[in-house]
């Protein structure tokens, strides 16, 4: 595998490769990232992972700073599970001197994630656009756990006619139901063990779906008892549209149950979706 840090080389290395997969990353590789990596290879000719920790998406300054980084065993990583290229630009190759454009994003991006961390998906979309860019990928791989923004990134390419095709994958899960996250490192034992709340209380609501019910205020309450019995506070609990992430009142077809909560100071995110 070949580590690349700047535009020009990367282009020179996937050029007449074929199939160009992408896998984004911001590194501290779990399952989830590799079941991406592997999905990759299966696909596509030649595989390119992107490890950037991106600046201009952060609203905490701690929480960059306290960002899990690990590129030896990240890198050693992607090698095993088939990456071709590892592409790991600096700061400065991402946001040059000058650098003054911005992408954003409407509607989908204003709500739930967007309220609250304002600047969040203007910072996804712009990296997200410059990757593409840089990359020129025929598919790229995201993860279903960030649902909000995997949206986001929908919505970019479909306005900007961005010819790269968005391939989403289901949440990998610890044996718990907890989803894999680059956070939960920082949870202690205690915390790790509430986590679990997160998930327990989305497949209760998907479980009452199942069983009949349809009102998005009873699921959003299951959601938040479960939290609750667990000792946290969700942040929200939203029952909404997958594509448009509006709330939906009644399920009446396929809806995405997604939530946010601190576990401690480790702030996690989770979501479901359900049908009648």
């Amino acid at each position: 595998m070949k580590i690349v840090r700047d535009v020009a080389a990367v282009r020179a290395a996937v050029a007449g490769s074929g199939r160009v997969g992408l896998v984004p990353t911001m590194g501290a590789f779990h399952e989830g990232h590799l079941s991406l990596i592997r999905a990759a290879r299966a696909a596509c000719d030649v595989v390119v992972v992107w490890l950037f920790v991106n600046p201009t998406q952060f609203n905490e300054k701690s929480d960059l700073a306290g960002y899990p980084r690990d590129e030896e065993r990240d890198a050693a990583l992607a090698a095993e599970c088939g990456a071709d290229i590892l592409f790991a630009p600096s700061v400065a190759a991402v946001y040059p001197a000058g650098f003054a454009t911005t992408v954003t994003v409407a509607g989908v991006a204003d709500v739930l994630e967007g309220a609250l961390r304002p600047g969040h998906f203007a910072g996804v979309a712009t990296v997200v656009a410059k990757m593409l860019n840089m990359v020129g990928p025929e598919v790229a791989f995201f993860g279903a756990k960030d649902a909000q923004q995997v949206a986001v990134v929908r919505r970019m390419v479909a306005d900007l006619d961005i010819g790269t095709r968005i391939e989403v994958l289901p949440i990998v899960r610890e044996a718990d139901g907890l989803a894999m996250s680059s956070r939960n490192v920082r949870l202690d034992p205690d915390e790790r063990r509430r986590a679990t709340a997160l998930h327990r209380g989305l497949t209760s609501a998907r479980a009452a779906v199942t069983g009949g019910e349809r009102d998005a205020a009873v699921l959003a309450r299951l959601v938040q008892d479960e939290l609750a019995d667990a000792g946290i506070a969700a942040e929200y609990v939203a029952v909404i549209d997958p594509d448009s992430f509006e709330p939906v009142e009644i399920i009446a077809g396929p809806t995405l149950i997604a939530l946010a909560a601190r576990v401690g100071a480790t702030r996690l995110i989770d979501n479901i979706e359900v049908a009648p």
